[in-house]
């Protein structure tokens, strides 16, 4: 019992520290992202705005038409990037489309190309805190990629069976040495975590030859 309670402790505190990393990652991107695609995109707006008020005639429909497109692009903007925002979110929207969102704001950023392939029929997961560790994962890995990695693209896969959920996280960047590389920090917090949910861990690399992230996830109850 006593060691259940430690275990129940440890993952409580993972789990705090997990939410409030997923805000910290996340907000660092938001700037980014408020500043080259969201303000632009207000910023065009404006400017037809400002001309329609200026000159009103019919002629001027076609900018009125523009700049309204223009502000429905920035708040789905800003809306997929709220998403992220908040680890209440992942646990309402579920694993699957918390991923969706993150790999079509890396597309937005312009900078790397994501995909995503699921297979299996979506199972959603019982254990909600579960899903946010694993995002976290998931995250960490993007993270490393758009830091170190010098990639341009970056492949999500999702397979769902009937008793696990496999996740593989591959990019085509310089890649690394992983075992002169085992006591990072950002591969040890993966590992850790991995280890929290009881999940398999494994994490592939060769200089020149891209990164692959492996995590076997068996489904847990709350």
């Amino acid at each position: 019992m006593q060691k259940n309670i430690e275990q129940q402790r440890q993952f409580d505190e993972e789990l705090f520290k997990t939410q409030q990393e997923i805000q910290e990652e996340t907000l660092k991107s938001v700037g980014r992202d408020l500043h080259d695609n969201v303000g632009q995109l207000l910023a065009f707006a404006t400017m037809q705005m400002n001309s329609v008020s200026r000159n009103m005639n019919q002629d001027l429909k076609p900018k009125v038409d523009n700049a309204s497109s223009a502000l429905k692009e920035s708040l789905a903007a800003v809306r997929t990037l709220s998403k992220s925002l908040n680890s209440d979110v992942i646990q309402n929207l579920g694993f699957k489309a918390i991923v969706e969102n993150e790999i079509n704001r890396l597309n937005k950023s312009g900078l790397i190309e994501a995909t995503l392939n699921i297979e299996g029929e979506n199972h959603v997961l019982e254990n909600k805190k579960d899903e946010i560790i694993l995002f976290r994962i998931v995250q960490e890995f993007l993270s490393n990629t758009l830091k170190y990695a010098e990639a341009d693209t970056l492949k999500v896969y999702l397979e769902y069976t009937t008793d696990k959920l496999k996740i593989k996280v591959k990019d085509d960047g310089i890649g690394f040495d992983v075992a002169s590389a085992e006591q990072g920090s950002g591969m040890t917090n993966m590992k850790k975590r991995a280890d929290l949910l009881e999940a398999d861990f494994n994490l592939e690399s060769e200089p020149d030859n891209g990164t692959v992230l492996t995590i076997v996830y068996p489904y847990r109850r709350v």
